[in-house]
């Protein structure tokens, strides 16, 4: 049943994700969720925001709002694809226990720092996700390397 829930909860990180493809930005998306119910979700607007931090990460914990530490520690964030440096460190930072990724194949941050952490990692290896990544990779290689600061 849990393992379910995983795959709902990435649905919706999708979903931000062909969002921010619609709107001209790079295709990643991110849900947290507290008890269940989504409390943030955001997609990487970089682009569209003219930020340089604006990644999916950042977007969906930006759009919870602040919460207290003991909420961030009950709460699992969900991304379409295996979080960078930058994102890693907030999720560190705030001590979000779960972390759930689409897949890790196009692109795989500091997993293992995150684990040593203390980060439980489940990666969902997600066909649509790696194809939707890589797609963009393919077609606009110049944007994805500025995203991930090469």
């Amino acid at each position: 049943m849990r393992q379910r829930k995983h795959f709902l909860f990435m649905k919706e990180a999708v979903k931000e994700a062909r969002k921010g493809l619609r709107e001209g930005g790079i295709p990643i998306g991110s849900v947290l969720v507290k008890d269940g119910k989504i409390i943030g979700r955001g997609h990487n607007r970089r682009i569209q925001k003219d930020s340089a931090i604006l990644h999916a990460e950042m977007d969906c914990l930006e759009s919870a709002g602040r919460l207290k530490a003991r909420d961030y520690e009950k709460c699992v964030i969900y991304s379409t694809l295996s979080p960078c440096d930058m994102c890693t460190g907030a999720i560190l930072l705030y001590k979000i226990p779960v972390l759930v990724i689409g897949e890790n194949k196009t692109f795989k941050g500091p997993e293992d720092h995150s684990k040593k952490r203390g980060v439980k990692l489940i990666n969902l290896d997600l066909p649509e996700c790696k194809k939707m990544m890589g797609d963009f990779m393919t077609a606009r290689p110049k944007l994805w390397n500025e995203d991930i600061g090469e």
